[in-house]
């Protein structure tokens, strides 16, 4: 019976081990973004939306990253209001989903 176990055993250790000599560097990209943002702002990120589609795609995706931090901020609370955080966050993306065209046409 030990036999059968050693092996399984053996592996296991032996992946465990070059789990740990793996290298801990960013990725390329990362590297990328940390000498980019190092140098300072982007000029694309000072470059205002020219259309109207390219307005609510930059509000969209404002939208999106708020839910995903109100999120965030959820998970951090007592399970008892975790609930109705969540749920609050979510309505208010709704909300400010439905109201992308009326900011976009109001700019």
């Amino acid at each position: 019976m030990n036999h059968r176990i050693l092996p399984g055993v053996m592996m296991a250790c032996a992946v465990a081990a070059a789990h740990a000599q793996q290298d801990t560097t960013p990725p390329q990209n990362v590297q990328l973004q940390q000498q980019e943002i190092a140098k300072g702002e982007p000029a694309r990120w000072s470059q205002p939306d020219r259309t109207s589609a390219e307005q609510a795609r930059t509000l969209r995706k404002e939208i999106g990253a708020a839910l995903a931090e109100a999120r965030q901020a959820c998970k951090q609370l007592p399970a008892a209001e975790r609930s109705g955080c969540l749920q609050e966050a979510q309505a208010t993306y709704q909300a400010d989903m439905a109201k992308v065209p009326q900011l976009v046409a109001g700019k």
